[in-house]
């Protein structure tokens, strides 16, 4: 058993290149990754009628215990670690509309953002905030932020420096929600508690460019905050000219100037076939941990740059506080043309690891869906993608899907939360993340420096000498990279022989000792 991700990487200068007569196509290398994988273990959360648009978080003291919250106002609660769920419903004066937001401090404290619709008041006036000390056994009635007149605000997310028990608070707010009118705009607003959401700083303007209120590409959204090793602060959303970041070195009282760091081609609201609506707003992490990237900032989205029918998931990172940006990379390792979509990311401040939650349709050529996890041990620079829902599922366009995933990760225990739909049922659900890197797997990523339309066959040879064969594909025409999943046998250890043949010819082999 491997207690540790470990690689080979076979280079040009040890494998024999594969060249066929009409030049096409050329094994540059193939890569045998060794990481820790296991097999999925779904875990139903809830199936109350309607649930989507899941927040997960994990107690930063204790990852036994963690909560979900689920439109409109379900509070669902877990103290052995995700394998059982308490189901509560949330009350408050102010009423309880949707948008979960889930988050918890060092002590144990965890706490659920909202929107609001109080009898007082009106549709989303304020963002609400109430508080459990015991597990959502009991909650306070809620404190807000935000309330500006006839305004109404939306889409909010927040994060609490663990140091300094300081939660901020970032959302979109709308002159009027949903109207198309040339003097009705959104901006993103930002606030803060210093005394565990028991009451917030008045609501300040983080954004220079104003969004229309038609909550689609040209609306100023998406904002999720983001708290560096020092306490700095970081935003990015999504507005008509792309992805805007914004950061913070005083605990918010000034802003640096809004940056666009990528123009988002598409714009974030896309049409993915069965989905009643998809946006691929941006989400923000700063790794915390004590290793090697500590300070790197990362946001990932999802658009449409390389057409309306590839969706993909980006990422982008900053080593420098936000000055410089890597380019854009794909967390998604399949071909192209196929759909990613709703993506969620978090850092486990233990060790740095940054985990990508999304929905998958590489293995389908219609709207069956998978969820995958992308997973990365190098500060984002390269994703291993797992499939971890345990069977597809099927949406339609005519029931509301949701607006987005969740993940927490902490101490190497990592929960993803996603939607499925099942004959237009909705649930939500869970996976035990980590167990799914407790046994050996193999990662082997095929690279072609022309593309080939030759039928190639990948076996492997165990121990035990029964050939298993990985693929048999025709490899379509600009396809340069194909990655496989393959996992040995456990119990049986010795030497294993890797071959590429086309027909009977062998165009490439390899040995491996497990």
């Amino acid at each position: 058993m491997l207690h540790q991700e470990s690689h080979v990487v076979i280079h040009n200068q040890s494998v024999s290149p594969y060249r066929n007569v009409n030049s096409s196509p050329i094994i540059t290398a193939l890569f045998l990754f060794f990481t820790l994988i296991g097999s999925s273990q779904n875990i139903l959360v809830s199936d109350q009628r309607g649930s989507c648009e899941p927040s997960i978080k994990i107690d930063p003291s204790d990852p036994s215990r963690m909560m979900v919250g689920v439109i409109l106002d379900q509070g669902l609660s877990s103290t052995d670690g995700g394998l059982t769920w308490k189901h509560d419903k949330l009350m408050s004066s102010y009423g309880v509309w949707g948008d979960p937001v889930i988050d918890a401090d060092a002590d144990g404290r965890f706490y659920y953002f909202h929107l609001s619709n109080p009898p007082d008041g009106h549709w989303i006036d304020r963002i609400v905030c109430q508080r459990s000390e015991d597990m959502g056994e009991t909650w306070t009635d809620g404190s807000f932020a935000g309330l500006n007149e006839e305004k109404q605000q939306d889409k909010h997310w927040s994060v609490i420096d663990q140091r300094t028990g300081h939660i901020y608070l970032t959302w979109t707010e709308f002159d009027t929600y949903g109207i198309s009118s040339p003097t009705c705009f959104s901006r993103i607003r930002f606030s803060k508690s210093v005394d565990h959401g028991t009451s917030w700083s008045d609501a300040i303007t983080i954004s220079e460019t104003l969004g229309n209120c038609e909550d689609s590409d040209e609306t100023t959204e998406g904002a999720v905050p983001a708290v560096g090793p020092d306490g700095e602060l970081y935003v990015c959303w999504a507005n008509a000219k792309g992805l805007a970041f914004t950061s913070s070195e005083d605990d918010g009282l000034t802003w640096s100037k809004e940056k666009i760091i990528d123009t988002m081609p598409g714009g974030w609201d896309m049409d993915v076939p069965g989905i009643y609506r998809c946006n691929g707003m941006p989400i923000t992490k700063v790794d915390v941990s004590n290793g090697p990237d500590r300070g790197s900032i990362y946001i990932t989205w999802a658009d449409q740059r390389k057409g309306l029918q590839d969706t993909d998931i980006w990422i982008m990172s900053s080593r420098d506080g936000g000055s410089s940006w890597s380019k854009p990379m794909r967390v998604n390792n399949d071909v192209p043309g196929k759909h990613q979509f709703f993506p969620w990311m978090d850092v486990d401040q233990s060790n740095g690891d940054v985990h990508v939650v999304f929905y998958d349709r590489r293995n389908h050529e219609d709207n069956h869906t998978d969820v995958y996890l992308g997973r990365s041990t190098d500060g984002g620079r390269s994703f291993l993608n797992l499939p971890i829902s345990e069977s597809p599922f099927f949406p339609r366009r005519d029931v509301f899907f949701g607006d987005y995933t969740n993940i927490s990760a902490v101490n190497g225990v990592v929960r993803p939360v996603w939607t499925r739909m099942d004959e237009g049922n909705l649930s939500v659900w869970t996976d035990l993340s980590e167990k799914r890197w407790s046994t050996e797997m193999v990662e082997l990523k095929l690279e072609f420096d022309a593309p080939s339309t030759k039928v190639l066959c990948l076996e492997v040879m165990p121990p035990d000498g029964k050939i298993e064969k990985l693929f048999k594909k025709r490899f379509s025409i600009g396809y340069q990279t194909h990655v496989y999943l393959w996992e040995p046998e456990e119990e049986l250890r010795g030497l294993y022989q890797f071959r590429l043949r086309r027909k009977k010819s062998v165009l490439w082999r390899h040995e491996q000792k497990w």
